[in-house]
């Protein structure tokens, strides 16, 4: 275990090996939001099959998300993490042959089977390599790597995309498959423990134990919410915005705003972790959400559009950084894998049915103010179970593993 006097230089290198990872996975899923009017035109969709394609890819992050994490707390997460970016990579090389929707939607839930294995493999990796508020800030700008992913992915969308079409694109993104290379060479010996003991069963009803309960029905649910507002709004941005009338939306310009806005939600967050609890940081950023859904949502004008977007990837993306800093806490390293797994796969439920609804509520004509009150409810659920609900047992854990 490093501690917060472990060598610079290797927390450092550590950070950017899976930080890349984790750029490389943001990037897929942004690109998604930016090819679904392209294929929506060139296969003749509605907004409801619109809807189903954006959530196929996140209904297999549900199922990698608690296989890879379990694979990854039994057979070493070095070996594990290799897996996962060879699935999602060779995936992507498979998509660029697709003829039609069903094709696509296919080989996108095997996409999503590698990305949602990647991730929480990838947080327990940082988690497990770090303690104390080091880990939080670390697992934060670890997750800020997310923000950079979707600049690339404006930059994919916007400069190579019109040149060279979508297929051509998702085809550059399977260069992950090369730094499979990188990341298995660079990964640090601690990361490849293994528990061929480990039963998954047995797992299960360890994070489900009365030690871990409360804390794993609290972490899904506010997976849920924040996974739920995230992919509902953010992969249905552009196209809300298109049916409002606002052109800004096409311009890349408006596109990068919205991407860098993510970065200092992020450092923020990082800071503080060090000043307050992460309940607190948490509750900040969740009602920074919620006012920023409510301003978009009745947004009318350019500026508001553009400011009130800037604050929903502000607030949302570093709630999203602050639950990742949270969760891997709250379990003992040797069931934390299961944990983070089982959490997120909840959270993917969310990730799932909230682009579903909202092409299945734009389809039947409701207006974006009803669409994005959605949010704003959930994310009050959210804030209620945070402070009523979740206990940070992060010092205990600590001792645990210790």
């Amino acid at each position: 275990m490093l501690d917060t006097q472990a060598n610079e230089k290797s927390g450092l290198k550590l950070l950017m090996v899976i930080g890349t990872a984790w750029l490389f996975d943001a990037a897929d899923v942004a690109l998604l939001s930016f090819i679904m009017p392209l294929i929506k035109k060139e296969w003749f969709l509605n907004d409801n099959q619109i809807g189903l394609v954006s959530s196929i890819t996140t209904v297999g992050m549900m199922f990698g998300a608690i296989l890879f994490g379990y694979l990854a707390d039994k057979f070493g997460k070095k070996n594990i993490i290799v897996i996962t970016l060879l699935i999602f990579s060779v995936s992507n090389l498979v998509l660029a042959l697709t003829t039609n929707v069903e094709q696509f939607m296919f080989v996108r839930f095997i996409t999503g089977i590698g990305l949602g294995g990647e991730l929480p493999v990838a947080t327990t990796i940082i988690a497990d390599s770090f303690s104390g508020h080091r880990r939080s800030k670390m697992l934060i700008l670890v997750d800020s790597f997310w923000a950079i992913g979707w600049i690339l992915a404006s930059l994919l969308a916007f400069l190579f995309m019109p040149l060279y079409g979508w297929r051509f694109t998702v085809i550059a993104t399977s260069i992950m498959a090369l730094y499979t290379l990188v990341i298995r060479r660079h990964l640090p010996e601690q990361t490849n423990i293994k528990n061929k003991r480990l039963n998954l069963r047995i797992a299960l009803n360890q994070i489900w134990s009365k030690k871990y309960r409360r804390a794993t029905v609290c972490l899904s649910l506010l997976w849920f919410i924040i996974m739920f507002t995230y992919y509902g709004m953010f992969l249905w941005l552009p196209s809300v915005l298109i049916k409002r009338g606002f052109s800004v939306v096409h311009s890349f310009g408006y596109t990068l705003i919205m991407s860098f806005a993510q970065l200092p939600g992020y450092f923020l967050a990082a800071y503080l972790m060090g000043k307050l609890s992460r309940k607190k940081v948490l509750g900040i950023y969740l009602v920074g959400t919620i006012i920023g859904s409510f301003l978009f949502g009745t947004a009318q004008n350019v500026f508001m559009v553009v400011f009130s977007s800037c604050l929903l990837s502000f607030f949302t993306l570093g709630a999203w950084g602050i639950l990742i800093a949270l969760t891997p806490t709250q379990y003992p390293m040797n069931i934390r894998g299961v944990g983070i797994g089982f959490t997120q796969s909840i959270g993917r439920i969310g990730a799932t049915i909230g682009p579903y609804l909202i092409g299945f509520s734009l389809s039947i004509n409701l207006n974006i103010s009803t669409i994005f009150s959605y949010f704003v409810g959930s994310l009050i659920i959210g804030i209620l179970i945070l402070v009523f609900g979740m206990v940070d047992n992060d010092q205990k854990n600590i001792q645990i593993e210790n």
